[in-house]
C-alpha cells in the first residue's frame, strides 16, 4: 500500500466516523452548548421556562428559610425560647 493511498483511506474513515456521529447526535436530540460540550435533551440547561420559574421560587424559599435560620442563630438579645421562636416563625409563614 502506498502513503498516498493510506492518507486517503484514513480521511475517508474519519470522515465517514464523523457523518455517522452527527447522524447519532441529530436522531437522540444532543446538541452542543457554548464550550462546545454534548448536551443530552433532558440537561437542566434545556428544561422549559415552566420548570425554570417553579425552580427559582423554590430558590426563593429556601433563601427566606436560611435567612430566618440566620436570625434564630445569630440573635441572643432576645430572651424567648429558641423553641418560642421557631413556633412563631411557623405561625407567622403560615397566615
Amino acid at each position: 500500500m502506498s502513503w498516498p493511498l493510506a492518507i486517503i483511506l484514513i480521511v475517508a474513515i474519519i470522515a465517514l466516523s464523523e457523518v455517522l456521529k452527527a447522524k447519532h447526535r441529530a436522531q437522540h436530540g444532543i446538541t452542543k452548548d457554548w464550550m462546545g460540550s454534548e448536551v443530552p435533551p433532558d440537561h437542566p440547561s434545556r428544561r422549559t421556562p415552566e420548570i425554570n420559574a417553579e425552580l427559582q421560587r423554590e430558590v426563593e424559599q429556601l433563601r427566606e428559610r436560611v435567612q430566618v435560620l440566620e436570625r434564630i442563630a445569630t440573635d441572643d438579645a432576645r430572651p424567648r425560647s429558641l423553641a418560642s421562636e421557631i413556633e412563631s416563625l411557623r405561625d407567622r409563614d403560615k397566615a
